[in-house]
């Protein structure tokens, strides 16, 4: 399969917290991370709020330097990067999606101000170059360029916000584009058409996805590769196809088992949902605890389960 595009190696990143009052408490975002995709693909991290997907993010994006381990970038470990011109070329190469369209951009800018700056930038173009470049990257994110190119950030929904935040990442020319979750605050309506559009990036332009969402169903549907994550560590990863048909860890179970059945309607005082509440806290509390070696249960397909002292013999 040749050199993955990105490679995370045996990554940890411990936080210190001083708080104003207290000692300095330690927060463990990620420990012993191994995970990589190749070029074209996607890779989704799943988990819930606090799992520690979103540092997976902002540790490829260059936001903080690693407690342990690395990350390589085309087989460059990317904390080697020193020179401006290193520095420069992997912010263009790795670019972010944010969860908020609206947060992304610049208020007092129009569309136009937002696609045509990274061109100028990163491809020197101006003039008639310029103003072709700019109606042929709102038509990859399937704008309307006579309807977009002089409206604001607020005249546009949700929706469109989201196709000009990526419509930025093609400008520069991104091969990795860093989703955190990105249609989390659209509209149920809109989320499969932006999903789309990315499979499409995808698929036609070969740019690499990190995504990275709570929804396992999202995940399926845009990514041939899945990760579990919870509490720092990534607890089951392989296929997408085989992590929902063949689910090991209890904690992927939970996240399938959420994921909401029109047909089911669910009450605080059903004692079914009372069950799962219950059973969900239960598996918390297992997955919390450090993982022992990675099993392969079936071709690419791994889980960890808790460490125990057997693990160690």
């Amino acid at each position: 399969m040749g050199t993955p595009l990105l490679e995370i190696e045996n990554a940890s990143k411990i936080f210190h917290l001083k708080p104003m009052f207290g000692a300095t408490k330690e927060v463990v975002a990620m420990r012993n991370i191994s995970l990589s995709i190749q070029k074209g693909k996607a890779l989704a991290i799943v988990g819930e709020s606090g799992s520690g997907k979103s540092t997976i993010g902002r540790a490829v994006t260059r936001l903080f330097r690693l407690s342990e381990g690395s990350i390589r970038f085309k087989g460059n470990d990317i904390s080697a990067f020193k020179s401006r011109a290193e520095k420069l070329d992997y912010a263009r190469s790795v670019q972010m999606v944010f969860q908020d369209p609206f947060a992304a951009l610049n208020p007092a800018h129009t569309i136009r101000h937002h696609i045509e700056r990274p061109l100028r930038l990163h491809s020197g173009l101006s003039g008639a170059a310029l103003v072709d470049a700019v109606r042929q990257v709102l038509a990859d994110v399937e704008l309307d360029s006579d309807v977009a190119l002089d409206k604001y950030p607020h005249e546009l929904s949700g929706g469109q916000r989201q196709r000009v935040n990526l419509a930025r990442a093609i400008a520069v020319g991104a091969d990795l584009i860093v989703a955190d979750e990105p249609t989390s605050m659209l509209d149920v309506s809109i989320r499969k058409s932006v999903l789309g559009l990315m499979e499409r990036m995808k698929t036609q332009r070969g740019i690499t996805f990190l995504y990275i969402t709570h929804d396992i169903a999202t995940a399926h549907y845009l990514a041939e590769e899945t990760a579990v994550m919870f509490a720092g560590q990534v607890v089951e990863w392989g296929p997408s196809q085989m992590i929902v048909s063949n689910p090991q860890h209890p904690y992927t179970k939970v996240l399938l088992d959420a994921v909401p059945n029109p047909c089911v309607r669910l009450t605080h005082a059903d004692a079914e949902s009372r069950e799962f509440a219950q059973g969900v806290e239960a598996v918390r509390e297992l997955a919390r605890k450090p993982a022992g070696l990675p099993v392969e249960v079936e071709p690419g397909h791994f889980v960890r389960h808790r460490f125990e002292k057997r693990d160690a013999a």
